[in-house]
């Protein structure tokens, strides 16, 4: 069992996979940084001041120590159910933005593939022992 266990780690897909991951995740935090960091604070100056993140609705109680808090990450972590539509739409721009520089990565690889040939190939040519019978049959149909 330990054979074909270190056979199917040896393959290749699935290093490929594994090194996938681990850079599939280090892009998703640079991605986030980006959104967070740099495109949310410029779409909400657009907007006048407008920050995703403090966007949600209450939908529990708060404590007295958080009464009229607009921290949403504080009264998350006291527990408190809240609605927290403003970190979706987070998500979602930090999701579109990251489909978008994929789609632009593949796009750019597949430029860079060399593109199949799509000539016919010529037919190999007729072996001579078939040319003769194909010749042959068509002298004895000609007869009859």
């Amino acid at each position: 069992m330990f054979k074909e266990f270190k056979a199917f780690i040896a393959r290749g897909n699935v290093l490929d996979l594994a090194v996938a991951v681990i850079i599939g995740a280090a892009f998703g935090k640079i991605v986030s940084s980006l959104t967070d960091d740099v495109l949310m604070p410029v779409i909400g100056r657009i907007f006048g001041g407008l920050d995703f993140s403090s966007y949600f609705v209450v939908l529990g109680k708060v404590p007295a120590a958080l009464a009229g808090s607009t921290d949403y990450a504080a009264l998350k972590k006291a527990g408190v159910p809240v609605f927290g539509y403003g970190a979706f739409i987070t998500q979602a721009v930090n999701f579109v933005i990251l489909a978008f520089i994929i789609f632009l990565i593949v796009r750019g690889a597949s430029k860079l593939m060399p593109k199949p040939d799509t000539a016919p190939a010529e037919p190999a040519a007729e072996p001579a022992d078939i040319a003769l019978l194909r010749e042959i049959r068509d002298e004895l149909r000609k007869r009859d």
